[in-house]
């Protein structure tokens, strides 16, 4: 095998390892999120982790995190909750750094 294709192939490598984090960081992020959210919108107990696969599984609705967005926007809406989405979308940012770092610091 030649260096260029030596080359490639890392790069092929990392890329896939890169985005597997990436997808691993976004939907720690969006677990955390649920329980922030459930909390807000007034649920306990097993109702926290239901909601947080919610969230979870609204990631799934298109590319992008508009739709995780969407839909804590519009729970909170209809619960009367008051977050602005500039709030939303800093706890969403937040969050994401928090799922970063805790993936980056497992054993």
């Amino acid at each position: 095998m030649s260096g260029i294709d030596e080359r490639g192939e890392v790069f092929e490598k990392k890329f896939a390892h890169d985005e597997e984090l990436k997808f691993k960081a976004e939907a720690r992020r969006n677990k955390l999120l649920g329980r922030w959210a459930a909390e807000k919108l007034g649920k306990s107990g097993d109702d926290v982790e239901e909601y947080a696969m919610e969230v979870i599984r609204s990631d799934f609705e298109e590319p992008g995190e508009e739709d995780v967005f969407r839909k804590i926007r519009t729970d909170f809406d209809n619960a009367g909750v008051d977050q602005s989405d500039h709030q939303i979308r800093r706890t969403m940012d937040e969050l994401l750094a928090k799922a970063v770092d805790q993936i980056q610091n497992e054993t």
